[in-house]
């Protein structure tokens, strides 16, 4: 991708410009970021989704009735529109949702939502990959909602970047710097209790809105609609950690060795409850031995982030890996200086093999006449990632 080109999809700004002016610091109102753009999916085929076991899904029904070029979000006053004492709170539920377990499309205002679908679609996924200017390390999925008059999931706001695309009919959105960032209890989505928009506007099929990470916004649709909601991965510090640290202990038996701790020099003890200071001492050798190999930490970075998600799975044939060959839109496939890392998995690469290990992430397909040129022990690993079903040949 060439990063310094402008895009309609950015509104006539360049992905470098728009990381510079607006990723993580102010909202961007993009009208006809898709010129024409129409559902890929219909309702029917949506709550189709809506309905299977192995497909995320959450229903929302409301407690009350609830220009062509790139716009900067200028600071617009508006009037409070929550009610007199507050947000009320509404009703939510987790799919699969057989269609009779859904509300009437003449029932207003609730809302399906149906997540991960770039893992179900191949067109969503191609759709998702237009967003690939972020690295792949930080794109998560998109979201499909579907709405009936009226519905929305409440004012609230993420953790995370958005692209809210409008895919069908019109949403009104509202949206503000919230202060007061109290949430209703016991709620699954961070509903504010007394949200306080800034700016409004009316989204329609192609327009786009991006949002930041604790931009609060509340969007409602006016008549049936559905809007695509782009978004990134933020994942805190305590979860690093712990995935980090899970994985390098995994690997701990390999650097640290098989030393047993002695203590030939310990004293006869009156406070027998007490932790021997040796004790602590052999656990920190531990540590640092364990810690030793400078890339381990990379290795389990790169496998943290390249795990796939709880509900995906994969089918495996006995395709040979002849020909091009593309990743499976499941596939998450990310490198370093060193490493290859694919679907929780690790691998050195270096030379040759590795430029084209890193173009086949990056491209997500490799041709034929670059199959070739690896070496036969990295094309013996493709044809078993082929195997597993994390690519696939085009024969």
């Amino acid at each position: 991708m060439n990063i310094q080109e402008p895009l309609q999809l950015l509104g006539g700004l360049s992905p470098q410009v728009f990381m510079q002016r607006h990723w993580e610091k102010k909202p961007l109102l993009i009208r006809q970021a898709i010129p024409g753009f129409q559902p890929i999916l219909d309702r029917t085929e949506l709550l189709d989704m809506a309905a299977m076991d192995d497909v995320e899904s959450r229903l929302v029904v409301q407690a009350g009735p609830g220009g062509e070029e790139a716009l900067e979000v200028p600071p617009c006053p508006l009037p409070p529109q929550t009610p007199p004492g507050g947000q009320k709170a509404g009703k939510f539920r987790h799919g699969p949702f057989p269609r009779k377990s859904l509300p009437p499309f003449k029932q207003r205002a609730w809302t399906v939502l149906v997540q991960g679908m770039d893992l179900h679609d191949e067109r969503v996924h191609t759709l998702m990959n237009q967003f690939r200017f972020v690295p792949d390390a930080r794109l998560d999925d998109l979201m499909i909602s579907y709405a009936t008059d009226g519905g929305g999931v409440g004012p609230h706001f993420d953790s995370y970047d958005v692209f809210l695309l409008q895919a069908h009919g019109r949403r009104r959105w509202r949206i503000g710097r919230q202060k007061d960032m109290s949430l209703l209890p016991d709620m699954p989505l961070k509903i504010l209790t007394n949200f306080e928009p800034e700016m409004e506007f009316v989204l329609e099929p192609g327009d786009m809105l991006y949002l930041p990470p604790r931009w609060a916004h509340d969007g409602i649709a006016e008549g049936e609609c559905m809007t695509y909601s782009i978004g990134f991965r933020s994942p805190n510090m305590g979860e690093v950690a712990r995935e980090v640290l899970q994985r390098m202990a995994e690997q701990a038996d390999d650097e640290a060795g098989d030393a047993i701790y002695r203590d030939p020099r310990q004293a006869a003890v009156a406070q027998s409850a007490e932790i021997p200071e040796a004790m602590v001492d052999f656990a920190r050798d531990a540590m640092a031995a364990a810690l030793r190999d400078p890339q381990a930490l990379q290795r389990a970075m790169g496998e943290y982030l390249t795990e796939p998600k709880a509900n995906v799975w994969f089918a495996g044939d006995d395709t040979e890996a002849v020909g091009d060959v593309r990743l499976d839109r499941r596939t998450r496939m990310l490198y370093d200086g060193k490493h290859i890392f694919i679907n929780g998995e690790s691998f050195r690469a270096g030379g040759r093999d590795a430029q084209l290990m890193r173009r086949l992430a990056n491209e997500r397909s490799l041709k034929a006449g670059d199959m070739v040129r690896l070496s036969d022990a990295a094309r013996e690993l493709v044809s078993d990632w082929c195997q597993a079903g994390w690519l696939h040949a085009d024969q």
